[in-house]
């Protein structure tokens, strides 16, 4: 379709949000896990559907998501937020299986999947 979208884990997550601020609206779709929100000043230029997943025991990311949340709310911007309980940072990653969470990373990677469908294939 002609249309960008980028995910990241942790570090990754990060750069998504950052992409998703610093490309406007050549990126179509952001999916960030669990990586840390960009300054709220700069939350206004991010043209893209967002969507969000952090880990209900990753304290420091929980605590920050009100913030972003209501950065996106006031910007217009589209956007899911999800925490899934019981899950640590780095759920998705089922090479460390101390930290793997299977039935979070499923239901994350699928509406992952269902989110880049909605808004790059359209």
């Amino acid at each position: 379709t002609g249309k960008l979208g980028v995910t990241g884990f942790c570090f990754g997550g990060g750069i998504a949000n950052q992409l998703a601020v610093r490309m406007g609206s050549d990126l179509a779709a952001a999916v960030p896990f669990y990586g840390g929100a960009p300054m709220a000043a700069d939350v206004s230029k991010i043209k893209a559907a967002v969507l969000v997943h952090h880990g209900g025991e990753d304290t420091r990311l929980v605590m920050a998501w009100p913030e972003y949340e209501a950065a996106l709310k006031a910007a217009n911007v589209t956007y899911e937020g999800h925490i899934y309980p019981g899950a640590v940072h780095g759920f998705n990653n089922d090479a460390t299986p101390q930290r793997y969470n299977e039935a979070a990373a499923k239901q994350a990677w699928s509406r992952t999947i269902d989110w880049f469908n909605k808004y790059l294939r359209s």
